[in-house]
């Protein structure tokens, strides 16, 4: 049996495995165990009752987090003219068309999320199979292909994530920085959720959320009580 490691098992002294936790008591957990020196990031993971391989339970969608997410994001468009100027304006990192294809082509890929004008769409087409591995393709369910390029890239900046379930029927995605309070958790945490709910596919049968937990980039992973979750009224 592979050994653990001291800082780990410290981490995970006095939690229950088989516990759901409230939401605020959750969040102090991970709070009170961080023994690292940078600020961690805090990840939510919801097992849903679908299966992904059938196109009528896909689930995917963004939600923008009240709080924000805490990092750093670089966004590039693709556009011209005024919406290229509009992009800029609106603060996007990089901006460009057929020049900015090129660069993505030679696997230079400086920024975290990508936006596209519709009529750019023929030509981003062909970055495909360099952004779609990535998670980064443009599309309007997620508002990265549209023409409020401002809005989009002003989103992305303050705090849009994107969500997809994987092939296991698992939802995640990182809701903050431990560093917030945790008020501000709660709130992303309910926002990241509700939306997902909202996201409920026709196809769904059953259950559809079994399980959430959330955890930090160095922290135990910790089941949390689903009715605590909830949008508060």
């Amino acid at each position: 049996m592979a050994k653990i490691a001291k800082r780990v098992a410290t981490s995970r002294e006095g939690i229950d495995v088989n516990k759901a936790y409230g939401l605020n008591e959750a969040i102090e957990l991970l709070k009170d165990r961080s023994k690292v020196k940078f600020d961690e990031t805090i990840e939510i993971a919801m097992n849903l009752g679908v299966d992904p391989r059938h196109a009528d339970q896909m689930v995917r969608g963004v939600v923008n987090l009240p709080n924000g997410t805490g990092r750093t994001v670089r966004v590039a468009v693709f556009a011209r003219d005024a919406k290229a100027d509009e992009a800029r304006a609106a603060g996007a990192d990089v901006v460009g068309a057929e020049d900015l294809v090129e660069i993505v082509q030679k696997g230079e890929i400086n920024f975290d999320r990508c936006i596209a004008t519709p009529d750019m769409m023929p030509l981003v087409g062909r970055l495909g199979k360099v952004l779609g591995p990535r998670g980064m393709m443009p599309n309007p369910k997620v508002g990265t292909v549209t023409t409020d390029i401002a809005a989009a890239v002003k989103a992305s900046k303050g705090g849009a994530v994107e969500f997809r379930v994987e092939k296991a029927g698992i939802v995640h995605g990182g809701v903050g920085k431990l560093s917030f309070d945790t008020k501000a958790l709660e709130e992303n945490v309910r926002a990241f959720a509700d939306a997902v709910n909202k996201a409920k596919p026709a196809g769904a049968k059953g259950v559809y959320l079994k399980k959430v937990s959330i955890t930090s980039t160095m922290g135990p992973g910790l089941k949390v009580d689903l009715a605590s979750i909830a949008p508060v009224a």
